[in-house]
């Protein structure tokens, strides 16, 4: 087995720039290997982006796409930044559908870009649960791992929390 982790970029609240004049949020190219730079990671890795889009946006072709991807990579180890207002729709996708890989699911509520991010310690994290959990689908978010079945963000506060 290889130790190798494919880390899927498909855009969301992690990767979003801010445009000064206009004030809208906007994709340019995801920051996954500065932060795996910035965190002095030794883990080998793969990066591959997938799209740059909000989860909001995300349509189920997109959903699909990520799905295929997952099932013809040969690496068992993916973490998936992914937009937080849908991670859960992809979760249930890639859940109901792989049972022979460690999936974890990732983002941010704030940019990387903005300084004051909680991407960083989500992708930290998810890198470490990755490297622990047994084969199946995880969302992580705030230092905790949740099974993908069991799991909703609790948009009144922000957070992720389990349904059971």
């Amino acid at each position: 087995m290889s130790k190798t982790i494919k880390i899927f970029v498909t855009g969301g609240t992690f990767d979003k720039e801010f445009n000064m004049i206009n004030g809208q949020l906007y994709f340019k190219e995801t920051h996954i290997n500065e932060i795996l730079k910035l965190g002095r990671c030794k883990l080998d890795f793969d990066v591959e982006s997938l799209m740059m889009v909000d989860s909001l946006d995300m349509t189920e072709e997109e959903r699909q796409l990520i799905l295929s991807k997952c099932k013809e990579t040969a690496l068992e180890r993916i973490l998936i930044t992914h937009g937080t207002d849908t991670m859960e729709n992809t979760a249930k996708l890639l859940g109901e559908n792989i049972t022979n890989k460690t999936i974890i699911i990732t983002g941010a509520m704030i940019p990387y870009n903005f300084g004051a991010s909680d991407g960083l310690f989500n992708f930290g994290s998810a890198l470490s649960f990755l490297q622990v959990l047994e084969h199946g689908v995880y969302i992580a978010m705030n230092g905790i791992y949740f099974k993908w079945d069991n799991v909703r963000k609790n948009k009144d506060i922000g957070m992720f929390e389990k349904i059971n």
